[in-house]
């Protein structure tokens, strides 16, 4: 088995991340660290190239790819390195074969899979502290819908702190498939919507939910203009960097959603926005 991965700037996050879904559409593996982000994939010898470590530009970003050989027991073997994640203390977000030392308000069981969200990465932790602060000021209420939703770990906390109904969206096939398998492993239900949010405008909902790059949430405010009619109570957006919240905050703001609140973890951002 190959292991192919790429190591960016996060600045490169995205175009690496679109390139290497071309190849593997079921997901890829990610991974982080100070500065920089690390994407990976996994086929048969033949199916991907044996490069050794090589360096390449994304655009105008240096990029290092690196390929090697691979025990053929991975696909059990990484299970190894997804641990139960707390967040405020208060969420657990683990997988289905580690069980939790002790009670959460609120326990979220997710296999990853071939879809992304473990509740590891920081734009994810700071989603869901979002969601706690909206659910400790009793907004936790009405319809929510989740953009990019993964493997719905963003949407099944959503559902068990309150809020119905649920929207997953997803552009791919594999994360809509692993996000209801996720939802009935947890008991709720999750209305399961494929859109492109490159170029369809997403479901209005009460809540609105976007672990999305900044390129990605631009976007959709540009595609909000047309709708003026398209204005959620609040809207939570992440992943986007902390150098990319100016810019995405103004976006919003020409479709009339005002800055409420804002994260920061690391390189990260988040922000809340409101009517």
């Amino acid at each position: 088995m190959i292991r192919l991965a790429v190591r960016c700037a996060p600045a490169a996050a995205e175009r690496v991340l679109g390139e290497l879904l071309d190849l593997a559409p079921n997901g890829v593996e990610e991974d982080e660290g100070p500065g920089w982000v690390e994407y990976a994939i996994y086929g048969a010898p033949g199916e991907l190239p044996e490069l050794g470590s090589v360096e390449a530009l994304a655009g105008e970003e240096p990029i290092e790819v690196r390929s090697e050989t691979v025990p053929d027991d991975w696909a059990e073997r990484w299970r190894d390195f997804h641990e139960p994640v707390w967040i405020a203390d208060r969420v657990l977000i683990r997988p289905s074969w580690i069980e939790a030392d002790r009670k959460p308000e609120v326990e979220v069981v997710t296999d990853p899979g071939q879809a992304f969200g473990t509740g590891a990465h920081p734009t994810t932790r700071m989603c869901v502290e979002m969601l706690l602060d909206a659910a400790d000021a009793g907004e936790a209420t009405g319809t929510l819908a989740d953009l990019g939703t993964g493997s719905g770990v963003l949407a099944i906390t959503a559902a068990k702190l309150g809020y119905g109904p649920v929207v997953a969206v997803d552009s791919e096939p594999a994360a809509l498939e692993a996000a209801a398998a996720n939802a009935r492993a947890n008991g709720v239900e999750l209305d399961l919507t494929r859109v492109n949010l490159r170029e369809q405008v997403p479901p209005l909902a009460e809540t609105v939910v976007a672990n999305l790059t900044a390129p990605l949430l631009k976007g959709v405010a540009s595609l909000l203009a047309p709708h003026p009619d398209w204005t959620p109570r609040l809207l939570l957006c992440s992943g986007l960097l902390t150098r990319e919240a100016e810019e995405v905050a103004a976006a919003f703001a020409a479709v009339g959603l005002g800055v409420q609140a804002r994260r920061q973890s690391g390189d990260w951002a988040s922000i809340g926005f409101r009517a």
